[in-house]
């Protein structure tokens, strides 16, 4: 990873952070204040795993599977990618939006 990718990685993650924080949640970047590998690279989504990637060009199995890697037991794991100029997408597998979509129709 280049010095410009990697700083591009901090960037969206901070972006990340401030828009999920749009939606009322206490987000923030993980790695300003532990930096422990294996941490989620934004928290503040209780029970989700985000892992952020602001890529042209993303290797999305590769992404997802980190993130299942790193996920804790009680978290679903996601990633959150942006494009450049384009809106943030969440990626995850189909079971894990199943939960998600049940836990809300049941809720209806």
């Amino acid at each position: 990873m280049t010095i410009n990718s990697k700083q591009k990685g901090n960037r969206g993650e901070l972006e990340l952070a401030h828009k999920l924080s749009s939606y009322g949640y206490e987000c923030r970047r993980s790695q300003q204040f532990a930096g422990i590998n294996g941490d989620a690279d934004v928290v503040g989504l209780p029970g989700i795993h985000c892992e952020s990637k602001r890529v042209e060009a993303l290797r999305l199995y590769d992404a997802l599977e980190q993130s299942c890697r790193d996920a804790k037991t009680d978290e679903l794991p996601a990633v959150f990618h942006k494009k450049n100029r384009k809106p943030w997408v969440v990626i995850m597998s189909l079971d894990d939006w199943m939960k998600l979509y049940k836990k809300w129709s049941d809720e209806q």
